[in-house]
């Protein structure tokens, strides 16, 4: 795995914020965005040069791709594994919701203004295209298998663990490199700011003045491997999947969290557990006041009060289609560990939300975890992973 976020670059730096309570989000700052709020910007993206042969790819997206593709040895466990399994048998299978937007955003910028032409340096295909991401990726680890991207808003990157998994087991690859990349830009900040969803103060999930979200940036990447019969001690397995669409509203979740139920039913049912068998819970938890509620009412309902919770927003900022990526990373760090990262930046839980909700870590040995990922349109995601049985 390897994932890059406003928390830093790679598992350590991660893990060293979740150990440490320190958050990535600071007041806005980005472009020449205007808005009151705090987002989760990484750094050093502007200092990232892709290969000569690739610089048709550059923009911020595939930049952050760029970061995560190398950080915590993933390019060379992909290396490895294109040698056991051949690149035609790896697939690639990543989401992005955003994509290369701001590249297009600073195109328009630069428009002739005499005839409205874009600069002829701007190409759409390799840049503001979702497809870019998944043509560079697949370019910059040599890989020649399936490759496509989702787009699914907040479930993106979740939903590519499922796509994966049917087609290893399906025989049309051995392997594949999952995840994404979302990047900041103009559209997403005024345009959740037009839907009154944008928290003026790093946001509070499941606290009872919460007020919205706070927007980041993030990538990530997993190596997915068809199962070993006799795996290796400490290997993670992909246990189950669950996917569902409540299709309530285009940007409110269905407000008992029927889908989101749905969701996480599907993946117990896939994985054969039961809910008293999971540990842990990474939550959506956008801090927004339905979303929480919603949420809430579908992990209560399902699992009860005791399974703690928690959202990790607070630290990273809601990565859009990234965020099933980094959350994902996220989870199994805390299976690999024994951390169950709490939520700091929640002052006051909401008395009216009933789950188990972590605002202090804690630790202790973790055998199944669930991560939930819920997108606008109602696409709903939730993955578990675990230790081999």
């Amino acid at each position: 795995m390897s994932i890059v976020s406003s928390l830093g670059a790679g598992q350590d730096a991660t893990l060293d914020a979740l150990h440490t309570g320190r958050g990535g989000l600071k007041p806005c700052s980005f472009e020449t965005v205007t808005l009151d709020t705090h987002i989760g910007e990484v750094d050093g993206v502007e200092d990232v040069r892709l290969p000569d042969n690739l610089t048709s790819f550059d923009c911020r997206n595939n930049r952050l791709a760029e970061m995560a593709l190398h950080r915590d040895g993933f390019a060379d466990a992909v290396a490895s594994a294109r040698e056991r399994y051949g690149a035609g048998r790896i697939g690639v299978f990543l989401g992005t919701s955003t994509s290369g937007i701001l590249s297009a955003e600073l195109a328009f910028r630069a428009r002739d203004p005499r005839t409205g032409a874009l600069p002829a340096a701007f190409n759409f295909a390799t840049t503001h295209s979702t497809g870019s991401l998944a043509d560079f990726v697949r370019h910059r680890l040599g890989l020649e298998g399936p490759a496509f991207v989702v787009s699914s808003a907040c479930a993106t990157t979740s939903k590519v663990f499922a796509n994966a998994a049917r087609m290893i087991a399906t025989g049309l690859c051995d392997a594949a490199v999952v995840g994404g990349a979302d990047s900041l830009c103009l559209t997403t900040l005024y345009g959740f700011h037009s839907l009154e969803l944008v928290s003026p103060t790093p946001c509070r999930p499941f606290d009872a003045e919460r007020s919205g979200v706070s927007l980041g940036e993030g990538a990530g990447f997993a190596l997915l491997e068809r199962a070993d019969p006799n795996p290796a001690p400490g290997t993670v397995h992909l246990l189950g999947t669950g996917e569902s669409n409540d299709a309530h509203h285009m940007s409110t979740p269905h407000p008992e969290g029927l889908g989101a139920r749905l969701a996480m039913e599907r993946a117990l049912a896939s994985a054969g557990l039961r809910p008293e068998d999971i540990d842990y819970v990474n939550l959506h938890g956008t801090a927004t006041t339905y979303g929480d509620a919603a949420e809430d009412q579908a992990i209560t309902g399902l699992l009860g009060a005791r399974t703690p919770v928690s959202s990790t927003k607070g630290y990273t900022g809601h990565t859009l289609g990234a965020a099933g990526i980094i959350e994902a990373i996220i989870s199994v760090l805390a299976l690999r560990t024994g951390l169950i990262p709490g939520s700091p930046q929640t002052r006051n839980l909401d008395p009216a939300l009933r789950s188990r909700y972590l605002q202090a870590n804690e630790t202790g040995r973790l055998d199944r975890v669930m991560t939930n990922s819920f997108g606008f349109g109602g696409s709903n995601s939730s993955l578990i992973f675990g230790w081999a049985a």
